[in-house]
């Protein structure tokens, strides 16, 4: 069997962690060619990391025959026209999260990989973080009971500079951060969101009400089933960056993710009392080369991706449904479409 040829397009901070995890750990792949549009950046990626080929436009690198795959990291204003450009090109995808930032435009994402005959992965890589492995095998096998609360919490540690905003390229925090949650809530939960009441603020931060963006947001939840959640998201808790999980159900509790196993701790502008992860690349390190590692392998012989399009989609329509939900003050459905 030989190597999977890859590309990766747009390598920003998410985009270069791809693009080393594949040219450096991952041995059944080969990293053929990045792509930027900013072509020094891409130079210079490809420089470090000793590959020859670097492009300025995603059209570009897709003309390679020997690239099968490739890994969609651009802002995510970006990536549903991505995915339908690497699905015409007859590349398989693995796509960061938000699959889009409409409806129509996730769902016209999903026809092109279908109508391909091809396959998408959505970078979910919670999925593959090991405490929350462990977590989802408990719950599968019944040790908590049936399900019953679901709750998450999302702490980046430092502020996006007002660029990020500005550019409009990015979801607001509902798509940026929470949207993990929201796919952990129907992973963990084994059951779909039907409602949602969000509230937001930018208390903190006014400015950025003039780009439709929060500092900070609580969604709760209610499941189809009759289990309900609670979600929050702070875009700049300043004191480290905190994921925690929690699942109460009818026997018991699955908790993911703690500062320390401790009774209390401190947590200030100049940390905390223990050491504490500093942002998501380095938390969920193990996460992100074992997801691309099940991708390559999954490419590889054939299987569908462990995270699919419809995984990504059903994240949308929940963020969709938080952000109406924030904008009216009222508690909306979860649109879900085929």
């Amino acid at each position: 069997m030989g190597k999977l040829g890859m590309g990766v397009v747009g390598v920003g901070e998410m985009g270069r962690r791809h693009a080393e995890n594949i040219r450096r750990l991952v041995p059944q792949a080969q990293l053929i060619a990045i792509a930027d549009v900013d072509a020094g950046r891409a130079r210079q990626v490809a420089a470090e990391l000793e590959i020859e080929h670097s492009y300025s436009s995603l059209d570009a690198m897709l003309e390679r025959e020997d690239i099968h795959c490739v890994v969609i990291a651009t802002p995510d204003k970006f990536h549903a026209d991505a995915v339908r450009a690497a699905a015409r090109a007859g590349k398989d995808i693995l796509c960061e999260k938000p699959l889009a930032l409409k409806l129509e435009d996730a769902h016209a994402a999903l026809e092109a990989v279908g109508d391909a005959g091809l396959r998408l992965q959505i970078g979910f890589m919670r999925r593959y973080d090991p405490a929350y492995v462990a977590a989802k095998k408990q719950i599968d096998a019944g040790e908590i009971g049936e399900p019953v609360i679901f709750k998450s919490i999302g702490r980046d540690k430092d502020a996006p500079p007002i660029g990020y905003y500005k550019s409009r390229m990015n979801g607001m925090l509902f798509f940026a951060s929470s949207i993990h949650d929201f796919d952990l809530a129907r992973w963990l939960m084994q059951d779909e969101v039907a409602e949602v009441q969000a509230y937001k603020t930018v208390a903190i931060r006014p400015e950025l009400e003039q780009y439709d963006d929060i500092v900070a947001g609580v969604v709760n939840l209610k499941y189809k089933r009759g289990a309900i959640g609670n979600i929050e998201s702070y875009a700049q808790c300043i004191y480290g960056y905190d994921v925690r999980t929690e699942v109460i159900g009818s026997k018991g509790s699955i908790l993911v993710g703690s500062l320390r196993q401790a009774p209390a701790t401190f947590l200030k502008s100049n940390g905390g009392s223990y050491d504490i992860a500093d942002h998501f690349l380095t938390r969920f390190a193990d996460a992100y080369l074992a997801e691309i590692r099940d991708f390559v392998d999954n490419m590889l012989n054939d299987r569908e991706p462990r995270v699919t399009g419809i995984d990504g989609l059903r994240a949308v329509e929940i963020a969709l449904a938080a952000q109406k939900s924030s904008l009216n003050a009222v508690a909306c459905a979860v649109s879900q479409g085929a």
